[in-house]
């Protein structure tokens, strides 16, 4: 009794203590989304796999969207990086728009769940959670920058590069929703077909970007 009493006290817990529950409501959360889907989700079932009392998800997330909101800015910051290093590792700024469309569906294929949930209408205000937020502006400014660099450098054509970039990731965003929700299952049977298709979708994206 006395220890059940002591897991349901937030005040009793150092600052590491609390950090460390945090950090495994969201990875139990993450695993839950992963398997499940958005749509199928609940803080009881969190708190049972976190093994905490179902109050223990509101110390530390003021709701369900919350948490939510939490487990998307994750799915954000991880695509920020692999688009990153897709632009780092690519060779001039022509490459890299290809790149980062592919780094992009790879990332899809690797957590369609998350994905869905990054976009989906679960959290219709991403303004209202400001690491998501910040997470998913940082994600777009890679493209954008992208799209900023190749202009400079001739390869795109002159314009608004806010609306270019709205444009490439549109296409991008809906391949990546086409193959994760398998509606291309029959023409594409695996990663690497999806890789190359990507590539190609990508291709045909700069052509139409080109000056």
């Amino acid at each position: 009794m006395g220890r059940a009493r002591a897991r349901a006290a937030p005040g009793r817990r150092g600052p590491t203590e609390a950090r460390d529950l945090s950090a495994q409501l969201l990875d139990a959360a993450a695993a839950l989304i992963s398997e499940r889907g958005p749509h199928d989700f609940s803080l009881r079932e969190v708190a049972r796999r976190a093994g905490v009392s179902e109050a223990a998800p509101y110390w530390h997330f003021a709701s369900k969207e919350a948490l939510l909101a939490a487990v998307a800015a994750q799915g954000f910051i991880g695509l920020a990086a692999a688009m990153d290093d897709a632009r780092v590792r690519s060779k001039g700024s022509r490459r890299r728009l290809l790149e980062l469309g592919v780094a992009y569906v790879r990332f899809a294929l690797a957590h369609p769940s998350q994905l869905r949930l990054m976009f989906g209408s679960e959290i219709p205000d991403k303004t209202a959670h400001p690491t998501l937020h910040e997470a998913a502006e940082r994600a777009f400014n890679l493209l954008l920058g992208a799209i900023v660099e190749a202009q400079r450098a001739g390869y795109v054509r002159s314009g608004n590069p806010w609306d270019l970039a709205v444009s490439a990731w549109s296409m991008v965003h809906g391949l990546a929703s086409l193959l994760i929700d398998g509606q291309l299952r029959e023409r594409v049977r695996n990663v690497r077909e999806a890789e190359t298709l990507a590539l190609r979708v990508t291709k045909l994206l700069e052509m139409g970007l080109r000056p």
